[in-house]
């Protein structure tokens, strides 16, 4: 049986193409197959249920928001941590337009989101102390 993913050699001078995945043996993916059909289902349920919790995780920034614009008190929350998870949402939303062939998906643009939110966190924490 052959792997559904084949294995990449990264090296330095590795080029982008050569960072992409590589797609599934034709065998793994038998559209027609009861397994072909389970996997494309399980993928379905998988991408909307990502987007539904990382679209909720957007709006769950608020409250935070609101409470740093109105008291004016940060000093609850750690710069360094949210500037963390900005870079990680950015490096995330850049590298899964890369992955896919420099295309926004619907990954990319919550993962943009969350990159906003972040950013407007760091904005309100420097604003309050600064």
């Amino acid at each position: 049986m052959k792997p559904l993913l084949a294995a990449v050699a990264l090296s330095p001078s590795a080029s982008p193409a050569a960072l992409r995945r590589q797609p599934p043996a034709p065998a793994a993916r038998a559209p027609g197959s009861a397994s072909g059909r389970a996997r494309a289902t399980y993928l379905r349920i998988l991408t909307w249920t990502f987007t539904f919790f990382n679209s909720v995780r957007v709006v769950s920034y608020l409250p935070t928001l609101w409470t740093l614009a109105h008291s004016n008190d940060s000093s609850q929350h750690s710069l360094w941590t949210w500037c963390t998870w900005f870079g990680a949402n950015l490096t995330m939303s850049l590298w899964l337009i890369e992955r896919n062939d420099s295309r926004v998906d619907r990954a990319a643009v919550v993962n943009l989101g969350n990159t906003a939110m972040c950013l407007a966190v760091i904005v309100l924490i420097a604003i309050a102390r600064f």
